[in-house]
């Protein structure tokens, strides 16, 4: 991304580098502050795109934190922003604050495929390609979150275990559950998908992080490996 002081407008950005495309295909996670801001702003004004804009907001206020804190009043008070969009603005960070103070109680509990389901078939249905997502759990199977980690033809070779787990460790996950996308529409496993989830099971026992799933996700169903080939566990 150039830096805050180059002036360019977000439509003369290549269509798959532009925030909202960015975030469409590779997850809110790939995009920095001033870009998922820039979403909430939609445009800019004379001079200054709208990641400029936010870069601008960051810069001022020093961080999301100061955005946070400061008054409807003076957000208004900064170029290219106005009430629609300082409100937008707030809206977003308020909804993020209270996300953040959730108690475990409070959050998805996933206790069967068909709740895998209800997370991410709708997104994963109809994708292009394959991906692989991870979805962490803590120790009562509470949804931490879900991470995006592989898009592609998916094999045992490709998949490293130590990415797998890698943001299970960050996040201090207890479980995991591997989803996949097969986009023929038809969720049975292959022979590969079967090898792949040994491989991520003894790998999570070594971690002492147990792998509860893999779900593979089709555009009208979906297949639980446990459920399948439970001599896997």
């Amino acid at each position: 991304m150039p830096n805050s002081t180059t002036s360019y407008r977000i439509k003369d950005i290549e269509a798959s580098q532009r925030p909202r495309e960015r975030l469409e295909k590779q997850g809110p996670e790939a995009l920095n502050n001033a870009e998922l801001i820039a979403i909430l702003l939609r445009v800019g004004m004379k001079g200054a795109s709208a990641v400029q804009i936010g870069q601008n907001l960051l810069n001022r206020f020093e961080g999301l934190g100061g955005i946070q804190r400061v008054s409807f009043a003076e957000l208004c008070e900064v170029d290219g922003i106005g009430r629609a969009k300082a409100a937008q603005v707030k809206a977003a960070i308020e909804l993020g604050r209270r996300l953040s103070t959730m108690s475990p109680q409070e959050r998805v509990i996933i206790t069967s495929p068909q709740d895998v389901a209800d997370q991410v078939q709708y997104k994963m249905a109809r994708l292009e390609q394959e991906e692989l997502w991870i979805i962490l759990l803590d120790s009562r199977n509470h949804h931490l979150r879900t991470v995006q980690l592989y898009k592609g033809s998916l094999n045992s070779s490709s998949v490293r275990p130590a990415e797998i787990f890698r943001d299970a460790i960050r996040h201090n996950a207890a479980n995991i559950i591997v989803v996949h996308n097969h986009p023929s529409g038809d969720p049975s496993p292959s022979p590969e998908d079967i090898h792949l989830t040994r491989v991520l099971i003894e790998a999570g026992k070594m971690l002492e992080l147990e792998v509860l799933d893999h779900i593979i996700v089709g555009i009208n169903a979906i297949a639980s490996i446990k459920a399948l080939n439970p001599s896997l566990w």
